[in-house]
């Protein structure tokens, strides 16, 4: 193993990073900090997931190549998120704690644009921005890209799911044409790619483990359940799991209060992360979560981007993604620093082929556990309570004062007595609900089929209506009420909108039989966002897992 001098890592530097406990160069840091320090070195594409140092393997190099006797700007960082820019800032700066004169300045949306303004005009080396703010303070004359020599995009992957395509065109469109891209990402999607050809000269690809997979030290583990069940099976896996330090992924801004509002009247000691909340509720959320004042933190995939926590023990699905990019980062956050890691998918029967496409794609098997009964949930949580009792400290001196009153209010009672109401006290809530909970139905064979009959019937218009197949989604942000308003413009008379059904690339909605022939050619070939709508009818389509639509 290298160690950071050896990687060329310059002295001040090296005092800095061991001041702050880095030993040895973790992988992505070996593969990549040579590199960028050689002169001459070209792009980068850089695939490895979150949490296994990339910033330090950028940050480092970008540090020690700054030229601080320039007061231009050289080094542009960018980031998806608010909490991920100012976290690279602050290990920047960490960094380069005995380089005088380094200024990293962050640019983010929800603080105060004017003290950013400020600090910048006093003088920036390096600046990290998302991309909204960045563009901003373009357009306002303050920032300018020309003098920029390196840009660097981190998380690229999750910028493009968050839909920042066009503002990344914009500003790799004003940087010099003569300057290096590094391009960080967990998962080599297609729209990286694009980038990547579009963008960087010959790239150097550094790709740690394999591509797309999920991260190295986790196991992946599903429990199949009714639907009507989830929450009551989320409880008994975070009861089994004592000592859980856990975050509850959810589809919806809307599941996520629901799910951290239930918990918390239940007794749990959890908090909610989602874009509903100001920023500063989830700046005091996060802070007390990555001090684990929080067990269980219930997020959505967008709000928690840039959450970067150590020590998780569970990734918990309450309901799975639709798309791999996003299982992968969200089981990334586990099972990092060479320690192991559990991701948790609680599904029901609609969602069974979904864990079979991320196994195809993770290369790696998940593994169907079996529900934990009352009576051994009651079991762990006796023996934690046993265990937190044994590892109490007694400071002596600190209590003898009081011991003799103690001791006198006790006498009455013999050892026994003690015991039993201490851990009545400290475990009583889990037997008295334990008790009398009956145990979660075990799904079968007889269900799956029940529910492909259901899944089948979902396929098919209700009576009198056409089912239509059109070619825009989620991804396109395309909302029922746009494809309601495409319908009023584009075809004659009012034409009455049954189910309409959102997928990821593409949706579904259902219309009276006597306008089929009038959709069709009303519809197709109508521009939504730049573009081209494709409209058919879709008795032979339906959903897979791909995000792509398949024969029925």
């Amino acid at each position: 193993m290298s160690t950071f001098r050896e990687l060329g890592v310059s002295d001040r530097i090296l005092k800095a990073i061991e001041e702050l406990g880095f030993e040895n160069p973790m992988p992505v840091q070996e593969a990549v900090i040579p590199y960028l320090l050689e002169e001459g070195s070209g792009d980068v594409v850089a695939l490895a997931q979150t949490g296994t140092g990339k910033t330090a393997a950028y940050g480092i190099p970008v540090i020690q190549r700054t030229d601080v006797d320039s007061k231009d700007a050289q080094f542009l960082i960018l980031s998806p998120t608010r909490e991920l820019c100012v976290q690279i800032a602050s290990d920047l700066a960490d960094f380069s704690h005995y380089i005088e004169g380094l200024h990293v300045i962050p640019m983010y949306g929800g603080s105060s644009i004017e003290n950013q303004i400020r600090n910048f005009k006093r003088g920036a080396h390096v600046i990290v921005a998302t991309p909204g703010r960045l563009i901003d303070l373009m357009e306002r004359g303050v920032v300018s890209l020309d003098t920029i020599r390196t840009v660097i995009l981190d998380e690229a992957d999750e910028m493009l799911n968050m839909g920042f395509s066009e503002d990344l065109e914009k500003i790799l469109s004003s940087v010099p044409v003569e300057r290096k891209m590094l391009m960080f990402s967990a998962t080599m999607s297609k729209e990286i790619q694009t980038i990547s050809q579009k963008y960087l000269n010959n790239a150097r690809e550094i790709v740690i483990g394999t591509r797309n997979e999920g991260a190295e030290n986790v196991n992946h583990v599903y429990y199949m359940v009714h639907a009507k069940d989830k929450y009551l099976a989320l409880k008994r896996i975070v009861d089994y799991y004592p000592s859980i330090y856990a975050i509850i992924f959810c589809r919806t801004r809307l599941e996520t209060q629901e799910i951290a509002d239930k918990l918390m009247q239940d007794g749990y000691n959890a908090d909610s992360l989602h874009g509903d909340l100001s920023q500063a509720q989830r700046d005091l959320t996060m802070n007390k979560f990555r001090k684990h004042q929080l067990q269980l933190l219930v997020a959505t995939d967008v709000a928690a981007r840039g959450l970067d926590v150590d020590n998780l023990t569970h990734v918990i699905n309450f309901g799975l993604p639709d798309d791999i990019e996003n299982y992968t980062h969200r089981s990334g956050r586990t099972g990092r620093a060479g320690k192991t890691g559990t991701s948790i998918s609680i599904v029901n029967l609609r969602e069974k082929g979904k864990i079979r496409f991320i196994e195809k794609a993770i290369g790696k098997q998940f593994v169907q556990g079996e529900m934990p009964t009352g009576t051994q949930i009651c079991e762990k949580q006796l023996y934690k309570v046993i265990d937190d009792l044994e590892r109490i400290q007694v400071n002596e001196e600190q209590i003898e004062k009081f011991l003799p009153e103690i001791f006198r209010r006790l006498d009455w009672m013999d050892k026994n007595d003690i015991i039993k109401r201490i851990v009545t006290r400290e475990f009583g809530r889990f037997v008295r609900y334990y008790q009398d909970a009956p145990e979660l139905e075990e799904v079968t064979r007889k269900d799956a089929d029940d529910e492909k009959r259901k899944k089948k019937d979902r396929h098919r218009a209700q009576k009198g209506y056409t089912r239509f197949f059109i070619n825009i989604g989620k991804k396109d942000h395309v909302q029922p009420v746009h494809i309601i308003e495409m319908l009023n413009r584009n075809v004659a008379g009012r034409v009455d909108v049954g189910r309409i059904d959102l997928m990821q690339n593409f949706s579904f909605f259902e219309c009276p039989e006597e306008y089929t022939e009038e959709i069709i050619e009303g519809m197709n070939g109508v521009n939504y966002k730049g573009r081209e709508v494709n409209v058919e009818v879709a008795e032979t389509r339906s959903w897979n897992p791909t995000g792509g639509e398949t024969g029925t």
